[in-house]
């Protein structure tokens, strides 16, 4: 697909666009649902908060909150999709797909229903745990034969643990009913009723391996040129793999641990981002932390008010606007990125 912006000014001017774009999706977040807030009365929250007022209790407490982690997680899927893609030269990986998202919320569970665990900080590593080990199975399942590592085995074992580590999760909530309601939180996939507290455990690993994957974009160029190519120029191939693999499991548990089973962002943005400029990942990455952060607030702000004032769970929001991207893919029949 040949890019939007070419030149390096298009590109610049594409990420400022962008920006705007996401000041304009956080604004609406913060204003749009249940209660009505005017954008009046968000500048007055911020600048003179009154306790008694309704409308700034709302918008500090809940929509700020969950704004914040909405963009945040947007951010991460995306660049853990974007990463994925290239680390399988497989147009369809994702966390979601590739089973990273399944293992955090498995081990999560298991934190909860079966450890009793309850502390946030502990459920973080056992979704960090969790997605590591997921990812690890599926690289090594995809990689299994004398052809190595392809796009048609990767998928296959992606699906493969998508569903074995879903089939653990609902064995474990069918054992021990008394533990649904604690992780109904995770399963939906949801930022509604989340606190920064939530975040703040995660949020120093998820930032550093964004800094990180921006960093690695030409890195990341030469690793797409082929395993040979990049050894002939220098790199240490196994290194900036291992690396790529690190950061991925980072933002892709950390968001799990934080908002649940969120899926296909990861596949959806990287892909319209590639549209804008094309496959460079010095750009890619960045072009993908806004697009990621703009889907999930958009997506969030339209789950609130299809059926207000009941909503949508996120999770089923992002699958809705995933699903027929996914199948779209899968039928241009292409298998490198």
């Amino acid at each position: 697909m040949f890019p939007l912006f070419t030149k390096t000014s298009g590109k610049i001017y594409g990420i400022v666009g962008l920006f705007i774009l996401l000041m304009l999706a956080c604004v609406s977040s913060m204003i749009f649902g249940r209660t009505a807030i005017t954008l009046q009365d968000g500048m007055d929250a911020l600048r003179h908060y009154d306790e008694e007022s309704i409308e700034h209790i709302v918008l500090l407490t809940e929509r700020l909150p969950r704004t914040v982690i909405a963009a945040v997680v947007g951010a991460s899927l995306a660049v853990a999709g974007a990463l994925m893609q290239a680390l399988t030269r497989n147009p369809l990986a994702s966390p979601s797909v590739f089973g990273i998202n399944a293992g955090a919320i498995f081990f999560i569970v298991i934190a909860i229903v079966v450890l009793s665990v309850s502390s946030l900080n502990t459920m973080m590593w056992f979704g960090f745990a969790g997605a590591a080990i997921a990812a690890a199975i599926v690289y090594g399942l995809g990689s299994l034969g004398r052809d190595g590592l392809t796009p048609i085995k990767i998928v296959l074992a992606g699906t493969a643990i998508t569903a074995l580590f879903s089939s653990f999760t609902q064995a474990v909530l069918i054992l021990d009913g008394t533990g649904l309601q604690d992780v109904l939180f995770w399963l939906a996939g949801s930022v509604s009723g989340r606190t920064l507290d939530m975040l703040y455990p995660v949020l120093p690993y998820m930032t550093v391996a964004a800094i990180v994957a921006l960093f690695m974009g030409r890195a990341v160029n030469l690793l797409l040129t082929g395993d040979d190519i990049a050894k002939g120029m220098g790199q240490n191939v196994l290194l900036v793999k291992l690396l790529m693999g690190v950061v991925t499991v980072l933002l892709a548990g950390g968001s799990v641990a934080v908002a649940g089973s969120v899926g296909l962002v990861g596949l959806v943005v990287p892909h319209i981002m590639r549209a804008l400029v094309g496959n460079d990942y010095r750009w890619l990455v960045p072009y993908s932390i806004l697009g990621g952060a703009i889907l999930l607030l958009s997506a969030d702000v339209i789950a609130r008010l299809v059926i207000m004032p009941q909503e949508i769970p996120l999770g089923v929001m992002t699958a809705i606007i995933g699903g027929p991207f996914f199948v779209y893919i899968a039928r241009k029949g292409g298998t490198k990125i």
